[in-house]
């Protein structure tokens, strides 16, 4: 039973343990295979020269319970806005308030940092996390499709004048 798990920024050491919650993360969402991302790159984004993202970790003992991960985005019509990418608590730890002490954590950091709007994503099968989000008295958008390119579609993508 997980009691009292320590809140507390991510660090570089934190990584490995951060990639296999992002894994369990796929496979929970029914994509195991989906995660490409290394330790590498992760390192690079998250504490090369130019970081572009952060995260809030859970630590119970040796072993991380819980992540928020996040990075600044834009709007043109609000200004800045914070973006939770990830927020996942381990099968073991959830029901135990942990997942609502992670987005407090991510809030805060909207807030100081001066955020007009905090975004993100969850799938319209996973009713426990709408309902957490409800809970919190957040909006669930239906009205927005995300649109994406793969690497693959990126690095066959045909540019207008042939380039």
């Amino acid at each position: 039973m997980i009691t009292s798990p320590t809140l507390r920024r991510g660090q570089e050491a934190d990584l490995p343990r951060v990639l296999a919650l992002i894994q369990e993360l796929a496979v929970y969402e029914r994509a195991p295979d989906a995660v490409t991302n290394t330790l590498e790159m992760m390192r690079r984004d998250g504490f090369g020269p130019a970081p572009i993202f952060g995260f809030f970790v859970l630590e119970n003992g040796d072993d991380l319970v819980g992540l928020a991960l996040f990075y600044t985005a834009y709007s043109t019509w609000k200004g800045r806005m914070l973006f939770l990418e990830d927020l996942v608590v381990t099968e073991a730890a959830r029901r135990g308030g942990h997942g609502r002490r992670l987005f407090d954590a991510v809030v805060a950091e909207a807030q100081r940092t001066g955020a007009q709007r905090m975004k993100w994503q969850v799938l319209d099968w996973n009713e426990p996390a709408i309902a957490f989000y409800k809970k919190l008295g957040a909006t669930i958008e239906s009205e927005w499709l995300n649109g994406n390119l793969s690497a693959e579609e990126l690095r066959d993508y045909r540019f207008a004048g042939g380039q």
